[in-house]
């Protein structure tokens, strides 16, 4: 049974539960059910609202700006989901994990991208929303002298998923329209103002008192590799080899190559060591590779254990037998394969470098760059790195089962302003990637790059390529908890268990110590949760904020036109501007799954 049935189950068990005490007294009177909805009301606090009130000039100031915003949010949230809509009907996208029903729901472990570590900080987000954009209703009532009837929570089953203040139905119609729309639109500007204050505080002190730790951040190994027999596993981090100092992973290339020695010493977490036995295995593959070899994500790696009838354990041993020769006979667990040596390329952008020399788009195999020797992507981006933009270099590939030479102008590249190819690089050798060692790294610096700090020379080219102004840290931040999709990267749960590890603390919050890292990851979520809310809000439908405001703004309009049945016009446009909504949105959840199945 998949997780949404157990899901609709539940909700079905409580609903029935519900009912039932209902009917029998047993439920008090504060306590209303509704299906699987909960609402507990309660009449305290309401002279506290009238306090927070007093300064009326300065809450209508404040919600003026608000509704101004959620005017334009409104009408772009309407253009971009009836465009969706019409896109899902046309062309309907098949079923991924990103348009999976239950990945609409704010509800860690449930959500496959909302990991259930962090499920303390998200409800945190979520009360602080739930708070502040309720009290921001309640307050606005009190300043255009609408009446509160009750506030209280609203609880799907036992978790809370929101709050209301639920004004005088007779004070509102006593109401301007003007005062209507500010207090509807309370709600969505304090979330957006809890928004901006979270993220202003992570994207300053706190990020700045968070840097990466030295060394090599493992997300884990291969499962067969040497790294995985000699015990390194994810939140390790190795920090010399040999007793050579490694922060990145080219150093780690480096100084593997640079020892002979089958065996090796792995310091981590610059404490203890380990011994690792190195032998030569195929940890990954590409569709397509000229050896026809595929290692399934989590299986067994393939065997590498002579090349051209030499024995070799080590990618230097590899290197040395390999020498000038294109191609390699390579013995394995798999049977015997011969290759074409060199950098794979996947994907070659059209009217980029080498598609303007060669006029391909599909794979092809670096082997020489400007006169030197290509056996490996990294081999291929080293030599990237030490050119210059603009300059012309001759380059050797391998497609279609020929070799030839062309002549490549270098373009700029936009993350290092080296030379550049426009073209994808599979990591290793020839669509393989081959290692006698077997960690693959955690982005720590590319996170913390991408959420505004330093992430030193592990940044990446993600990290570099979106770093910059605040509204780019913010939208990248709201990508994060999705970023094996959209960035590439894995997804990022916050600084949360072995994640730690990656990393220090300093700077100006550097006196809270591990404290700084629960500091981050409430900022995070709570900003990444009232943003939503905010947004979501601002859905023109019925009975949500944005609703609410086109229904006072269509009325003001209306009063102006020569009609007669005026609320007839007024309750028809907004009637068919919200099912609009709500057929849309069901088409974003259900579409895919339904029309793309």
């Amino acid at each position: 049974m998949n997780t949404l049935l157990w899901i609709l189950v539940g909700f079905i068990a409580y609903s029935l539960l519900a009912t039932l005490l209902r009917t029998r007294g047993i439920l008090p009177e504060y306590v209303r059910v509704q299906g699987p909805l909960t609402t507990v009301h309660t009449r305290r606090g309401r002279e506290l609202l009238d306090t927070l009130a007093a300064p009326k000039r300065f809450w209508r100031a404040w919600s003026n700006v608000g509704l101004g915003i959620a005017l334009v949010i409104m009408v772009g949230t309407f253009i971009l989901l009836l465009y969706q809509a019409v896109l899902i009907v046309q062309s309907p996208p098949a079923p991924s994990q990103v348009n999976q029903p239950q990945n609409f729901l704010v509800i860690p472990g449930v959500n496959d991208f909302l990991p259930l570590s962090v499920a303390p900080e998200i409800l945190f987000g979520l009360l602080v929303g739930l708070v502040v954009h309720e009290g921001g209703h309640g307050i606005l009532s009190r300043v255009e002298g609408i009446d509160v009837e009750s506030m209280g929570i609203v609880l799907l089953t036992i978790l809370p998923i929101g709050a209301f203040v639920e004004p005088s139905e007779e004070s509102q119609r006593r109401a301007d329209r003007g005062g209507k729309s500010r207090m509807f639109a309370a709600g969505v500007t304090n979330n957006f103002a809890v928004t901006i204050v979270a993220f202003a505080l992570l994207f300053g002190p706190v990020i700045g008192s968070i840097s990466v730790a030295p060394g090599i951040a493992v997300a884990g190994a291969y499962a067969g590799s040497p790294a995985d027999a000699a015990g390194i596993t994810g939140g390790d981090r190795v920090t010399a080899i040999d007793g050579t100092p490694v922060n990145t992973t080219q150093d780690l290339d480096a100084a593997l190559l640079a020892s002979s020695d089958r065996t090796v010493t792995a310091e981590l977490d610059g404490e203890r060591t380990t011994s690792v036995t190195r032998e030569l295995i195929v940890a990954g593959s590409v569709a397509g590779n000229p050896a026809n070899l595929t290692v399934e994500s989590g299986g067994d790696p393939i065997r590498v254990t002579a090349v051209n009838g030499t024995p070799v354990y080590t990618r230097a041993g590899f290197e040395d037998v390999v020498g000038d020769s294109r191609f390699a006979r390579l013995e394995t667990s798999a049977g015997e394969r011969t290759i074409p040596v060199g950098a794979y390329i996947t994907n070659v952008a059209e009217d980029r470098p080498l598609y303007n020399a060669t006029g391909a788009t599909s794979t092809l195999i670096v082997t020489s760059f400007d006169d030197t020797r290509i056996t490996s992507s990294t081999d291929l981006q080293v030599a990237l790195d030490a050119t210059d933009p603009g300059q012309t270099v001759p380059v050797e590939v391998y497609q279609d089962g020929e070799f030839r030479t062309v002549s490549v102008t270098l373009g700029e590249n936009p993350q290092d302003g080296n030379g550049f190819l426009g073209v994808n690089i599979f990591d290793g050798t020839s669509g393989l990637l081959l290692t006698d060692f077997g960690t693959r790294e955690y982005p720590a610096g590319t996170y913390l790059s991408l959420l505004g700090g330093d992430g030193g020379d592990g940044a990446g080219g993600v990290g570099n390529a979106f770093g910059g102004s605040p509204l780019q840290l913010v939208y990248v931040s709201l990508l994060l908890p999705l970023a094996s999709v959209v960035l590439g990267i894995p997804n990022f749960p916050g600084f949360t268990g072995e994640i730690i590890n990656f990393y220090q603390v300093g700077g100006p919050f550097g006196f809270l110590g591990g404290g700084v890292f629960i500091f981050a990851n409430l900022l995070f979520w709570t900003a990444w949760i009232n943003l939503q809310l905010g947004l979501f809000n601002c859905i023109p439908g019925y009975p949500l904020d944005g609703g609410r405001i086109l229904r006072t703004g269509t009325e003001a309009i209306v009063s102006r036109l020569p009609v007669d049945d005026r609320h007839t016009v007024v309750r028809t446009i907004t009637t068919s501007i919200g099912l609009t909504m709500l057929a849309s949105l069901l088409l974003m959840i259900f579409g895919p799954t339904v029309l793309g199945g």
